[in-house]
């Protein structure tokens, strides 16, 4: 039977107990991914079809199988990514399926407010995301996109976003089941990043290239080849 582990929402910080599933192997026995109780659980922010499988060994028969990545809903609206532990090969091995490597970015010059739209769109693609459009809500300032599973906001103003514009798009998010990303030209106040620190919204700046620059840790992870 699999052991329970304690899973915080970075974004609301509500602890919840997981247990992960077990599945059968070839063999009949039952097999399920060690979770790791010291590990820190974080927000799918979008999903890579890479990304969402771990390789399990089975104990008693040692035949490995890719098998769904634990992932746990918070009553937020986040969808959480179970930290899994990684086992030697002696071991029940639980390694995630090696990512796709991305192209490298080809960004788009911002002159306009326009041309930020589209770099932040053009980002957004290369991140996975290909039925980007208009989001549907407009948001209290810039322009609003929206993917699957995403809202992403672009702020292409000369003034830096502030704290309230980054909790009404993690509101937004949160009421559409949805992850979010906020795009700005001008950076952000300090208590915007703080703030967005504490609810998991990744952060980027538009340099003049149009190359979404990370901000914090949020958008370094979504930046990452790892995805």
């Amino acid at each position: 039977m699999s052991e329970s582990v304690s899973v915080r929402c970075p974004a609301c910080r509500r602890e919840q107990l997981y247990s992960a599933p077990s599945y059968p192997c070839a063999c009949g026995a039952p097999v399920l991914p060690p979770l790791d109780p010291a590990g820190t659980a974080t927000a799918v922010t979008h999903q890579v079809w890479d990304e969402q499988w771990v390789t399990v060994r089975c104990a008693a028969c040692g035949r490995s199988d890719q098998w769904p990545r634990p992932e746990l809903g918070c009553p937020c609206g986040t969808l959480l990514r179970v930290p899994v532990a990684r086992v030697d090969a002696e071991g029940a091995v639980a390694e995630p399926a090696p990512p796709v490597p991305r192209r490298a970015f080809t960004p788009v010059t911002i002159r306009t407010a326009r041309d930020a739209v589209t770099a932040a769109a053009l980002y957004l693609r290369w991140l996975g995301y290909q039925d980007i459009r208009r989001a549907d809500q407009r948001p209290p300032s810039g322009i609003g996109l929206a993917a699957r599973g995403l809202l992403a906001q672009v702020d292409p103003t000369v003034r830096p976003a502030s704290l309230r514009d980054v909790e009404c798009l993690w509101l937004t998010a949160m009421t559409e089941s949805a992850g979010c990303v906020y795009f700005s030209l001008a950076g952000y106040a300090t208590d915007a990043r703080s703030r967005a620190d504490d609810l998991g919204v990744p952060l980027f700046v538009l340099d003049l290239t149009g190359t979404p620059q990370p901000v914090n840790d949020h958008a370094d992870a979504l930046d990452s080849p790892a995805g």
